[in-house]
């Protein structure tokens, strides 16, 4: 679009060699805005369209002949990308970028002719879902286990004028660190690199534009994220349970989703965590090789769903150790379980004091609705932000973050002393940042509040109030 408005600009009219050559300069544009340019996406469907436009403007034809002939060519380059791309072909699917250029195009043609838009496209070709990820995230992925250099190091600048070569920054960061990615284009240059001086990289941007405000520039300690990455590779392999002899008296199992509620529990003295959750019960049989990799002559099993309960209790007389189901049917129950362990008492008294601090634990969580249905007597629309307040949808809203501040205030009453947010895999640190920000300044000196990082998929926010 930068490089189409830019081939129609400081026109009043706009002839057919004019749009062509619009196309072409939001073509050059794009393949120029992506690190590795892939064939069988938009950028070939909007390349062969331009050419197109190209070849047509030569000729003498009206309007809606010459957009007529840019969008077949689009339309039949976009039913070629399924056997460009392998994994478009193992769907069966086109490329859904494509597609919308298409759709795009289609548009204009009608608007030629003077016809009404239709209130929902529609199309007789299935499109592949957009990747959600960026090339320029793409790109850096590559590197995420490379460190050579302490410091990743991240940042964008807005360009001092439209000349500026960002090949130039590439060449200098390659210099003084490695994992060099720069994406530009006639505005921006978007930067990483790890460094071992992070406060050089920044300098010599200022050579070529200015940072903006968001996001800010970001430096972070590989060494460190190493580390937390080493102990969640550990979590990985413990899938792979092992049956071990008993050791000691007592022992744990629990059931999470995300690495960081996987760490969380493993913290709190947790000896093996079974992947699992909401859309993902592990089976019995999961639950009970987890329970004999644990060396322990008894096994407290927590469940963290009330439908993981009935396959953990189904565990019990399979198992060659005693095990104790607790009833734990949320993620911050089964913390709250684990905090009240005392290893100084037997294993019944460890049960009822365990089960209590679990009951105390009001548990809420933010979620979205899959599609249109209908819950608890209330009518949600598809990708409405669902508030459950310990099971029963509460209400719906907009936006995540006031949802999940609506409902930490419903639920919190009188007597309650500890609130625990803890964010998933779709909550930017940033995002949960504000949200703690925002229930400190509520609650102030009343309650303590605790934020942690869960990477829970499914839901935005869990919420523990006791």
């Amino acid at each position: 679009f930068r490089g189409f408005s830019k081939g129609l600009s400081g026109l009043k009219t706009a002839e057919n060699a004019d749009f062509a050559n619009a196309l072409e300069l939001g073509v050059a544009g794009a393949y120029k805005a992506v690190m590795k340019p892939t064939e069988g996406t938009i950028l070939t469907v909007s390349r062969m369209a331009a050419n197109k436009a190209q070849e047509l403007a030569k000729t003498d034809i009206d309007d809606i002949t010459f957009w007529q002939g840019v969008l077949d060519e689009a339309n039949a380059v976009l039913k070629q990308t399924t056997e460009m791309l392998p994994a478009l072909k193992k769907a069966n699917v086109v490329d859904a970028g494509g597609q919308g250029f298409c759709i795009i195009i289609g548009g204009m043609l009608d608007s030629f002719r003077g016809e009404p838009l239709p209130e929902e496209a529609s199309s007789e070709t299935k499109a592949a879902a957009p990747d959600p990820k960026l090339d320029f995230n793409a790109a850096v992925a590559q590197y995420d286990e490379e460190i050579n250099f302490t410091y990743c190091t991240e940042y964008i600048i807005e360009k001092n004028d439209a000349s500026v070569d960002g090949a130039k920054l590439r060449a200098y960061l390659e210099t003084i660190g490695d994992c060099v990615v720069v994406v530009e284009d006639d505005e921006i240059i978007k930067v990483h690199v790890h460094t071992d001086a992070p406060g050089m990289a920044l300098t010599k941007a200022l050579e070529f534009g200015h940072f903006i405000n968001e996001p800010k520039p970001k430096i972070e300690n590989m060494r460190i994220q190493h580390a937390g990455k080493v102990k969640e590779a550990k979590i990985v392999k413990q899938q792979d349970f092992v049956p071990v002899e008993p050791t000691k008296d007592f022992g744990f199992v629990a059931v999470a989703a995300g690495g960081g509620l996987e760490r969380t529990f493993l913290d709190l003295g947790v000896d093996q965590v079974v992947k699992g959750g909401q859309t993902m019960n592990p089976s019995t049989d999961d639950i009970l090789k987890a329970i004999h990799a644990t060396p322990a002559r008894t096994v407290f099993v927590l469940p963290n769903n009330k439908n993981i309960i009935m396959a953990a209790e189904q565990a019990i007389n399979l198992a060659n150790r005693n095990v104790i189901v607790l009833q734990t049917r949320t993620i911050p129950q089964g913390i709250a379980a684990m905090l009240a362990y005392d290893e100084s008492v037997d294993a019944n008294e460890n049960r009822t004091q365990m089960t209590k601090a679990f009951e105390r634990v009001s548990s809420g969580s933010i979620t979205f609705a899959a599609r249109d249905s209908e819950l608890d007597g209330q009518k949600i629309k598809k990708n409405e932000v669902l508030a459950l307040d310990n099971g029963k949808l509460a209400f719906t809203e907009k936006d995540v973050n006031k949802a999940a501040y609506k409902l930490t205030k419903k639920m919190v009453k009188g007597d309650s002393s500890y609130v625990t947010v803890i964010y998933g895999a779709d909550v930017t640190e940033d995002k949960a940042q504000m949200l703690y920000d925002q229930l400190c300044m509520k609650f102030k000196d009343k309650i303590e509040i605790t934020l942690l990082h869960g990477g829970q998929p499914v839901y935005y926010y869990l919420i523990s109030v006791e």
